[in-house]
């Protein structure tokens, strides 16, 4: 068994054609996933209340959509044991293409199920066991893409490579609005919300195609290959994380959550409170969130490339404190109920996750080491998300029904201070070796 000298990067600099290749797979994977991702939570915003919950009252209907969104958060972690096992001890290309098409065909589905007019209780007992299919697969997707970037990346771009899979959200996004906005301008309410809606979710099956297409042209990783070579994969990666590692876990889980918070909270609830409460119509708001869109993908780049100079931790402590204000003005933003107003609520919302979320993505991977890399930033990664993104629509309901828009902004603030004390409390990694 051989071992690497502390401070010795043993992994060989990539070719460019090869880092170019492995930039574009990364990205195209983590925008199909999340694509697939994001759809669901916009028709839970916009039509699955009322397709597979009609006998519940408005509030409540929409508390159950939420519900069954949430249902993948809490799959996400699981996902991560089961995807990240394999990642550490089989290779990181594999696992990614397993969980491509577990979460495109689950994602596909949910376009042929029939609501509960048709089937009854099972449509949403149906549409849950989707959705959990749904969070497993996207709790191997995250993890596996970032590594795939990063331990191809020389150590003095790793911020930069890890760049392209954190894009891979903004246009998942972008292209999961852009198509719900165009199928709203084109159908009456009458046709979207029977079967207009459905069409996002059957483009999974052409996306997984090229998806797989685009992954299987990839190498294995070299540092990962060096840890086959000299036989020191984890048995139990899952564990050694936390027996080695739970420091790290915690603290990186709680950085990510004012990522998932401010994304679910600007997206998600405020879709559903704008179209619902504000009466603002759902075309307008479709298109204030591309707008928006944008800024998230900007902060996402700025962020990520710049953190190769400037260090992971100190940008994402910028991001976090930039939420914590944040978080108090964006419903006195978009109460306004002016266009204006609600793009710079979003798009100010979202470019603070952006400067967060960009980084991380070499972040959360430089904080562990190769046999555990995999399970390690996929739970920390995927914990953030089941704290943040899983309640956040559901806490934002109930908060804004019992006292008002205002509590969810301070509640936006609350999951900011947790971060920033959370990532305060982590070292800087960018000067880290990968091998070992």
């Amino acid at each position: 068994m051989t071992h690497t000298p502390a401070g010795e990067d043993t992994a060989a600099p990539a070719a460019p054609e090869r880092l170019r290749r492995v930039a574009v797979a990364s990205f195209i994977g983590t925008a199909i996933e999340f694509y697939d991702f994001y759809i669901y939570g916009t028709a839970a915003a916009l039509v699955l209340n009322q397709a597979f919950f009609p006998t519940l009252d408005p509030v409540n209907a929409t508390l159950a959509s939420f519900s069954t969104y949430a249902v993948a958060f809490a799959a996400r972690p699981l996902g991560s044991v089961v995807f990240g096992h394999f990642g550490d001890r089989v290779g990181r290309k594999s696992v990614l293409v397993a969980s491509l098409l577990l979460m495109g065909l689950s994602t596909a589905l949910v376009g042929l199920l029939p609501g509960y007019g048709t089937l009854g209780i099972w449509a949403p007992l149906l549409l849950i066991v989707l959705r959990f299919l749904q969070g497993i697969g996207l709790g191997g997707e995250w993890g596996g893409a970032a590594l795939l970037a990063v331990e191809h990346a020389p150590k003095k771009r790793r911020g930069l490579y890890a760049a392209f899979p954190q894009l891979g959200p903004s246009v998942g996004f972008f292209a999961a609005t852009g198509v719900f906005w165009l199928l709203s301008a084109v159908l009456d309410d009458g046709a979207f919300r029977s079967w207009g809606w459905r069409v996002p979710f059957l483009l999974s099956f052409l996306l997984v195609a090229v998806g797989l297409f685009v992954r299987l042209k990839i190498s294995e990783t070299p540092v990962f290959a060096k840890v086959m070579d000299a036989r020191e994969a984890s048995k139990v990666p899952a564990l050694d994380v936390l027996r080695r590692h739970p420091r790290e876990l915690l603290l990186g889980a709680g950085g990510m959550i004012i990522a998932y918070g401010l994304f679910y909270t600007a997206t998600t609830y405020c879709l559903a409170y704008a179209t619902g409460t504000l009466g603002v119509s759902r075309n307008t708001m479709l298109a204030l969130s591309l707008i928006a869109c944008l800024f998230l993908a900007a902060g996402t780049w700025l962020a990520a490339t710049r953190s190769d100079g400037a260090g992971r931790r100190k940008l994402v402590l910028a991001g976090t404190a930039a939420a914590v204000v944040w978080g108090l003005v964006l419903f006195p933003l978009l109460d306004t109920g002016q266009p204006v107003l609600i793009a710079v609520a979003i798009g100010g919302a979202l470019f603070c996750m952006g400067v967060v979320y960009g980084p991380m993505g070499a972040y959360l991977p430089e904080l562990f080491g190769t046999t555990v890399r995999y399970s390690g930033a996929s739970l920390a990664y995927n914990l953030g998300g089941v704290l943040g993104g899983a309640v956040s629509p559901l806490v934002a309901t109930r908060l804004q029904a019992a006292f008002g828009s205002g509590s969810v902004g301070w509640y936006v603030t609350a999951m900011a201070v947790v971060s920033l004390l959370c990532v305060l409390a982590l070292p800087e990694t960018r000067e880290r070796e990968l091998a070992g």
